[in-house]
């Protein structure tokens, strides 16, 4: 069965707040354990006024304290914001705590502007060590002997370190640590194809992962019908409009008037930028991620579904969970 994986960002709709977000994603979470979902991943992101999952480490461990058979984890933590040492002891308490259901997916963007990157005390230059940073951070889950700094907990523990990637740099990193990688096609889709590419020729055996593990994200939203499903996306387009224009806020109302109001250069980098999008009824989205899946030959995909109505959301990853099963009995027999 080709695994389905659900990327959270806890989104904040306008006239909600942080408290209800939160709220949400827990309770999705309950939801999405019931229907099947293999992991539920929370992203860092910072000073954008949608996201919720800023502190990951913290709502990681309010999820996973409210499931008990999903994995859990981050997709990702931007590793140059912090020391490795203190994500290694944090994702080490979070699997002393959960044992076998932490995931750690380790990007090096900001995950910020470049002011909220220095109100974290990011340094220019900082993305510059990220390979090391990522060696640096898998030692401290190691239990060499010898080493002067141990990650307590953290130390000994079997925690999947991922690579995230919007790029090559990323597929070049992880196919040489041997490490599985994650592909930001749900917003950052020019490079898929070849970043798919250098990932699996470039792949090295490890003592991590024999074979390459390819997890691509999507954005997918099923309603009753595509023209529901399209009202509900326009949440989704709207925000990306509005962060481009440098004016970010709360997780907008469905505005089935959006798409016409726009310049046709914003029409334009919508289509490009969220072109990895299956949007629409349970039958079109079906045909689409069958294509996509033997186009790309993905070992799993990541849903992501920023939808303005909380019932709304639930029933499209309902409705998402069913398809796992039928594309993979649609793969296998073609």
């Amino acid at each position: 069965m080709i695994p389905f994986s659900i990327l959270d960002l806890s989104p904040i709709v306008q006239g909600g707040d942080a408290a209800q977000a939160l709220r949400n994603t827990i309770d999705l979470a309950q939801h999405a354990e019931r229907w099947g979902y293999h992991r539920y991943w929370l992203a860092e992101h910072h000073n954008i006024p949608s996201v919720a999952s800023a502190a990951t480490s913290v709502v990681i461990c309010a999820v996973a304290a409210q499931t008990s058979t999903m994995r859990v984890g981050a997709g990702g933590i931007m590793l140059p914001n912090h020391s490795p040492l203190v994500i290694a002891e944090q994702f080490g308490t979070l699997e002393s705590l959960f044992a076998g259901r932490i995931d750690l997916a380790l990007g090096r963007a900001p995950g910020s502007d470049q002011v909220t990157a220095r109100a974290l005390r990011r340094k220019v230059g900082d993305a510059d060590t990220f390979p090391q940073d990522v060696l640096e951070l898998i030692t401290y889950f190691q239990a060499g002997s010898g080493q002067q700094v141990r990650a307590i907990p953290g130390a000994g523990l079997k925690v999947p370190v991922w690579i995230l990637g919007s790029s090559l740099y990323g597929a070049q990193l992880a196919a040489e640590l041997g490490l599985p990688y994650a592909f930001a096609s749900h917003f950052a889709p020019a490079l898929m194809m070849d970043a798919i590419a250098v990932y699996r020729n470039r792949f090295r055996p490890s003592q991590f992962l024999a074979r390459p593990q390819l997890m691509l994200g999507v954005n997918v939203v099923i309603g009753e019908t595509d023209q529901e499903a399209s009202e509900l996306f326009t949440s989704h387009q709207q925000a990306f409009v509005n962060l481009r224009r440098g004016t970010p806020g709360p997780l907008p109302p469905p505005d089935p008037r959006f798409l016409e109001r726009l310049q046709p250069h914003e029409r334009w980098e919508i289509d490009q930028t969220l072109s990895v999008s299956a949007v629409g009824s349970l039958g079109s989205v079906h045909a689409a991620l069958e294509e996509f899946i033997g186009r790309t030959h993905a070992d799993e995909l990541i849903l992501v579904a920023q939808v303005y109505d909380h019932a709304a959301r639930l029933r499209s990853y309902e409705l998402a969970a069913t398809l796992s099963r039928r594309l993979h009995e649609n793969v296998a027999q073609a």
